[in-house]
């Protein structure tokens, strides 16, 4: 209602300004002299500015007809869309106006009315590929799901234009919490953009959560060699993935597997303390106690714990004190100041000197002298 009626305000006072101009022209003395084969022409004022108004519309309409000519001989020539563009120019002016002008107010948050413009550009315009690129972000930020959803799978049928579309259905799943076709647009996603971090960050933590553990670790190699992940960082992440695809597989009761689960995440990180126990283990299980060994002395020489210790002693379950005391120290001289190392083999030595053949000689030298008597 404002706008309607300061549309008419506006309109009221521009009429109002010419009538001033022309009530003014008509008051002015003086004017133009033109000579034409001969014969004098006086135009006054208002008639010389009358006259100039028409001679620029007669030299613009003059060049419109020119470009019309122009259009037609090129038609004539074979060039079959000249004249169609000539009149769909003015067309794609008002399109890519539009379009820009959807541009600014999705940049400056206003979804509604980026929505209205993408509409127009749309009429105007033959570039999908812009317009339903536009309609489906403002759509987003108007809350319209449904539209948005129905744009982005138009994106799906242009080759150029179709990893937009499926990141952008991809977004709409994950906030809907469909997890399940969000992972599958994801993997269609990645294989079409191998080297988009976002999407393969997103791919990653949807295999994670689904304990995909092998299509987790096939995605991390992914970003590896795409270069948005440090190699070290890669090693120990990589690590972990196999350590939780061998937990797994533990629960499954997959033996076999396991063992290769869990000395591969050993290899790929020899300071993951529970890789390494669980390599030492199977290992163990098959007998390699050299093999077994080599990964705990690896693993402890890079963070001692006391996990690593009970695997190590389980390497001779049979053993006296004084033998694990005295085998105990591979592991000691690795790291000798380390306060994990000192516990260790402090408890070694207190089970050592409390054993039971020890307490039986020290009763029975105490018990002799008091059998004897005074």
């Amino acid at each position: 209602m404002l706008w309607s009626l300061l549309k008419i305000l506006v309109f009221v006072a521009i009429i109002a300004l010419l009538a001033f101009g022309a009530g003014i022209l008509m008051e002015t003395s003086g004017g133009v002299q033109i000579t034409v084969a001969g014969v004098e022409y006086t135009l006054g004022a208002l008639q010389s500015v009358l006259a100039l108004a028409v001679l620029v519309l007669l030299v613009w309409v003059f060049f419109k007809l020119l470009s019309l000519l122009i259009a037609t001989l090129k038609f004539l020539n074979g060039d079959e869309t000249a004249i169609s563009r000539y009149f769909d120019k003015g067309r794609e002016q008002k399109g890519y106006q539009a379009l820009s002008e959807g541009l600014m107010a999705l940049a400056s948050g206003e979804g509604r009315l980026a929505l209205a413009k993408a509409s127009r550009a749309a009429r105007y315009l033959e570039k999908p590929e812009l317009t339903d690129l536009l309609t489906a972000q403002a759509a987003e930020m108007a809350g319209d799901t449904k539209k948005a959803a129905e744009a982005y799978k138009r994106l799906l049928g242009n080759q150029n234009t179709r990893f937009v579309g499926v990141r952008g259905i991809m977004k709409q799943k994950l906030s809907e919490g469909d997890k399940e076709t969000a992972l599958q647009l994801a993997e269609k996603a990645l294989a079409l953009r191998p080297k988009h971090e976002e999407v393969q960050d997103t791919l990653l933590q949807l295999q994670a959560q689904a304990e995909d553990w092998a299509g987790a670790r096939k995605t991390l190699s992914a970003k590896l060699k795409s270069g948005s992940l440090p190699r070290d960082v890669f090693r120990r992440r990589d690590a972990v993935l196999a350590l939780s695809a061998s937990q797994a597989i533990v629960d499954q009761e997959a033996t076999v597997e396991q063992r290769e689960q869990a000395i591969e995440a050993n290899r790929l990180s020899p300071d993951l303390v529970p890789a390494a126990a669980m390599a030492a283990r199977a290992y163990l299980e098959q007998g390699k106690k050299r093999n077994a060994i080599k990964v705990l002395k690896k693993a402890w020489e890079a963070q001692p714990h006391p996990d690593l210790a009970h695997v190590f002693a389980e390497v001779e379950p049979d053993e006296t004190p004084a033998q694990r005391v005295k085998r105990f120290e591979q592991l000691a001289r690795l790291k000798p100041q380390d306060d994990e190392t000192r516990l260790v083999m402090a408890e070694l030595n207190i089970v050592l000197w409390i054993s039971p053949r020890r307490v039986a000689r020290w009763v029975i030298w105490w018990s002799v002298p008091l059998m004897r008597g005074p």
